[in-house]
């Protein structure tokens, strides 16, 4: 009976170094497969900024009766200048946003794909206007949607859901 009961403990032990050798080489594969891809992405981002390069230099324009004239196109300059209109709508909850930080005029929530946290916008909105700081994500702001943190819940249902000009400074 001692035999039995130690052999299946030998067993036993056996098998879990089997497992973890398993799991350890797995684990290795898909790390090497995670690296594999980013560098396709960097490569690609790379390929990206020599194209942009090539397009800004095949855009020079000549005249010959005047001055050489030379027109750029830069995307990076002018996708930070305008990012369009989102709706609006706003909240009055008390609280911490996602930075950490107590809730406070100022503040507005966004989707942390379009807008990243931390973030300084310039907001088009009639009175509401003003340079705000993107420092909370809320559970259903997805894609072009902001919330702004109001004082009172009243100026809150006032102001509704409009449609509002952002610009990232």
């Amino acid at each position: 009976m001692k035999n039995l009961v130690r052999g299946g403990i030998i067993l036993t032990i056996i098998s879990l170094f089997v497992v973890f050798i398993y799991a350890q080489t797995k684990s290795e594969n898909d790390l090497s497969s995670a690296n594999d891809s980013q560098k396709q992405l960097n490569n690609k981002i790379e390929s990206n900024i020599i194209r942009e390069e090539v397009t800004e230099k095949n855009l020079q324009v000549s005249d010959k009766d005047k001055e050489k004239v030379t027109k750029t196109v830069s995307s990076r300059s002018t996708a930070g200048a305008s990012r369009g209109s989102f709706t609006a709508t706003a909240y009055c909850l008390k609280g911490r946003t996602a930075m950490g930080h107590g809730v406070r005029r100022g503040l507005i929530a966004a989707d942390p794909r379009v807008l990243r946290l931390g973030s300084r916008i310039n907001l088009g909105a009639g009175t509401y206007s003003g340079q705000y700081l993107v420092s909370d994500t809320g559970g259903r702001i997805k894609g072009r949607r902001l919330d702004i943190w109001m004082a009172s819940c009243s100026e809150a249902r006032r102001f509704g859901r409009r449609t509002v000009s952002v610009g990232v400074l």
